[in-house]
C-alpha cells in the first residue's frame, strides 16, 4: 500500500514531502555583513587589526595633507576649490559602496525635510572648512598648517560659548592658553609665513570647530541623528554641488583644462585619483578607529597627528624650520593634550 504524501512548506526551508518517517533539514541563514566581517577578523589576531587601522589612519591622514601639497603648491595644479569637489564626489561615490554593498554600517534615511536642511546647513559650513584648508596648502607649508590646525579646540570653546552659552571650568580655560601662546611664537617665527594662506588655515581650523559645535547643536533628537558614515554620504554630494557654481566662477573653466591635461599627463589623473581616494580613507578610518578601540584613542591620535605629519612633510619638502617655530609648535600641542585632560577631568567630576 502507498502512503499517501503531501506537499508542505516550512519557513527556512525548502518544501519537502511529509511522511510518517520525515526528516527535516533546515537551511542555515544567510549571515549579515557583521557576521561576515566578525569571522574574517576572528582569522587574524585582533592586536594585528588595530595596529592595521591605526597605521592606515595615520596613512590616509598624513597622506591626503602631502598629495595636497604636492598638487597644489609643487605640481602645478592650482584649483584648490575644485580638488575639493572632486574630494566630496569621490567620498559620496565610496560612501554609497561601503553602506549600500559593503554594508558597513545600516543605511540610514533622511526622514523630514527639516533634518535634510540641517544637513545642508553642516555640508556648507564642511565645504568653508575644507576648501580653506586646502587652498591655504597652495601658500603654507604642511609643517605650519598642522600646527595652526592644532588650535580646533580654542575655536570650538568659543564657538560653543557664543552659540550654546556653555561654559567650560577654568582649568579647561587655561589649558588653551598654551595653544595660542604657540601659535603666536610659531608665526612670529615661520620663515614661509604668507598672510592670506595663514588667514585661509584660520578659516578652516575655525570652520572645523564650527561643524562641531553646529552638528552637535542640530542633530540632537535621536530620530535626527546620523551615523558619521551615513552623514558623509549625505554630506558629500550636497557639498560637491554647493562647490560647483564656486569653481566654475573662480577658477574659470577648470573641468576642460583638468580633461586636457590628463589626456597627456597619466601621472596627474593618477594623483587626482589617489588623492580623492584617500581623502576618503581619512573619514572610513576615523570610523573604524573609534570601532575598534575607542573616541578617546581617536582623540589621542589626533593630538599626536599633527607633530607627525609636521616632522614628514619636513622630511619630504624640505621646507625651513626654525627653534622658535619647533618651541612653538611643541608648545601647542602640548596645550592640547592639556585640553583634553582638563576636559576629560570636568567630564569625570560631572561639571
Amino acid at each position: 500500500m502507498v502512503e499517501a504524501q503531501s506537499w508542505t512548506t516550512r519557513r527556512g526551508s525548502n518544501p519537502r514531502f511529509e511522511s510518517a518517517n520525515e526528516q527535516v533539514v533546515d537551511i542555515p541563514v544567510t549571515p549579515t555583513a557583521e557576521t561576515r566581517q566578525h569571522n574574517y577578523y576572528s582569522l587574524i589576531s585582533p592586536n594585528v587589526v588595530t595596529i592595521a587601522i591605526i597605521a592606515s589612519w595615520y596613512f590616509s591622514n598624513i597622506g591626503v595633507l602631502l598629495l595636497n601639497k604636492y598638487l597644489l603648491s609643487f605640481y602645478g595644479y592650482r584649483y584648490p576649490i575644485f580638488l575639493t569637489m572632486l574630494h566630496m564626489l569621490s567620498c559620496a561615490a565610496y560612501s554609497l559602496m561601503a553602506i549600500k554593498w559593503l554594508q558597513i554600517v545600516p543605511f540610514q534615511q533622511i526622514h523630514s525635510r527639516r533634518q535634510f536642511l540641517k544637513i545642508l546647513a553642516l555640508s556648507a559650513i564642511f565645504c568653508f572648512s575644507v576648501v580653506c584648508g586646502n587652498t591655504s596648502l597652495r601658500y603654507l607649508p604642511v609643517s605650519f598648517n598642522q600646527a595652526i590646525g592644532a588650535t580646533t579646540p580654542f575655536f570650538t570653546a568659543i564657538f560653543a560659548f557664543v552659540i550654546t552659552c556653555k561654559k567650560e571650568s577654568a582649568e579647561v580655560y587655561l589649558a588653551l592658553v598654551p595653544v595660542v601662546l604657540g601659535i603666536v611664537l610659531a608665526s612670529n617665527s615661520e620663515p614661509l609665513f604668507h598672510l592670506f594662506g595663514f588667514l585661509m588655515c584660520i578659516g578652516s581650523t575655525g570652520g572645523r570647530a564650527l561643524k562641531s559645535v553646529v552638528q552637535g547643536l542640530l542633530l540632537t533628537s535621536e530620530a535626527e541623528k546620523l551615523h558619521s558614515m551615513n552623514l558623509l554620504l549625505y554630506m558629500a554630494p550636497m557639498a560637491a554641488l554647493i562647490l560647483l557654481p564656486f569653481t566654475l566662477y573662480v577658477e574659470g573653466n577648470v573641468l576642460s583644462i583638468t580633461l586636457e591635461k590628463g589626456s597627456t599627463d597619466g601621472f596627474m589623473v593618477f594623483l587626482l585619483i589617489a588623492n580623492a581616494t584617500v581623502a576618503y580613507l581619512v573619514n572610513l578610518t576615523n570610523f573604524l578607529v573609534t570601532k575598534h578601540t575607542s573616541a578617546l584613542t581617536l582623540q589621542v591620535l589626533g593630538n599626536a597627528k599633527a607633530a607627525v605629519a609636521a616632522i614628514v612633510s619636513v622630511l619630504i619638502f624640505r621646507n625651513p624650520v626654525t627653534v622658535m617655530g619647533i618651541t612653538g609648535f611643541t608648545i601647542t600641542v602640548m596645550g592640547v593634550v592639556l585640553y583634553s585632560e582638563a576636559k576629560k577631568r570636568t567630564k569625570g567630576t560631572g561639571h
